[in-house]
């Protein structure tokens, strides 16, 4: 499943649905889709998910849902950290919350 984030202040971004409820939910809201952070939220929201990517930037956040790299060939697989996965929908926050807008998502 793919989950579609969405503001008239921001271009639209997709994310595989497990990665971005993980994120729905570091935001504060409840992880149902689809959703809605109103206008007046989305600061609270963008506070909340920069203070979770603050306290584990290298929390590997993969769409297959692992918190933990698995073993290969006695070598680490590579992953995709939290600070990475949330770093565009930290931008579309900063931008919505400029521009006073809300942010949705949907599948």
């Amino acid at each position: 499943m793919l989950i579609h984030f969405q503001t008239p202040a921001y271009a639209t971004i997709t994310m595989f649905g497990d990665v971005a409820v993980t994120l729905i939910k570091l935001m504060g809201h409840s992880g149902t889709v689809p959703g809605a952070i109103l206008a007046a939220d989305v600061p609270q929201a963008l506070t909340r998910l920069q203070t979770a990517v603050a306290e584990h930037p290298d929390l590997p956040l993969d769409p297959d849902g692992s918190a933990t790299t698995h073993q290969t060939d006695g070598h680490d697989s590579q992953h995709v950290s939290l600070a990475h996965r949330a770093l565009p929908l930290i931008e579309m926050l900063k931008a919505a919350a400029a521009d006073g807008e809300n942010v949705l998502w949907d599948t």
